[in-house]
């Protein structure tokens, strides 16, 4: 597939992470894959995808969590996929979040904070994502949304973008992160909102085919030079979208 741009030619390049090739972490209280680099995981060959730093999946036990500590120029999303999990951080935000909301995070000139498991019984399943700011150093800022399941069923929702756009969350940075749920033979398109980003598919539940790739749970597939791309569900999937500047 050739995209033209600016009179020149540009050939669509893929990058494909199977689920099974993911760095894999049991720490008894939390068991982590990590898509790319991350802690004791080191893949020189998966640093990132563009601005897209860190994708995490993530499993902590009852009553378990991350301790505080520091982050800073950076921009973080939590998506939590099943149970809950409780936040606490510097600027004074925090709540619990649950299945179906998505919290952000821009760390800018530091912060810290914790995010603990407040149930005695059942585990959280988490997605946490970290994205390279366009502005360094921006005062510290939290925030979460609940967003209707409906929404997404057959469509694209945007949760979030660079702007407080149609009811998304907001990040300091070009990025958009969108979840879809495709029942089986359905399909839908997604086309970028910014020309040059890159586009990040990843498979929550599910089998889809996409730009000549076939993708299972968990698998996840970076595009470049490509405006739009056509997601068919071979079975009832739910998928996230992350689309993020290349440089």
């Amino acid at each position: 597939m050739n995209i033209e741009n600016n009179n020149s030619t540009l050939t669509l390049k893929k990058t494909m992470h199977r689920a099974n090739t993911r760095g894999y972490a049991d720490h008894g209280w939390l068991k982590t894959y990590h898509t790319f680099s991350f802690a004791d995981y080191y893949d020189p060959s998966r640093i990132r995808f563009g601005l897209l730093r860190v994708l995490n999946d993530d499993i902590v036990e009852p009553g378990m969590g991350f301790g505080t500590h520091p982050h800073d120029n950076m921009e973080i999303v939590t998506i939590p996929l099943a149970g809950a999990l409780e936040h606490k951080d510097s600027t004074g935000g925090g709540g619990i979040i649950n299945s179906g909301d998505v919290q952000v995070m821009s760390a800018g000139s530091g912060l810290t904070h914790s995010e603990f498991n407040p149930s005695d019984s059942e585990p959280v399943n988490l997605l946490q994502i970290w994205v390279y700011p366009q502005l360094k150093e921006v005062k510290p800022r939290y925030d979460q949304k609940t967003f209707d399941p409906n929404e997404r069923m057959n469509k694209i929702q945007t949760m979030v973008s660079p702007q407080k756009k149609n009811g998304s969350l907001w990040l300091n940075q070009d990025t958009y992160f969108s979840l879809a749920k495709l029942d089986k033979n359905k399909e839908l398109t997604y086309t970028l909102n910014t020309a040059g980003n890159g586009l990040y598919i990843f498979v929550i539940e599910g089998h889809i085919k996409t730009s000549g790739e076939e993708l299972n749970k968990r698998d996840g597939l970076g595009l470049e030079n490509s405006e739009s791309t056509t997601i068919k569900a071979l079975e009832n999937s739910e998928i996230l979208f992350i689309e993020v500047p290349m440089k």
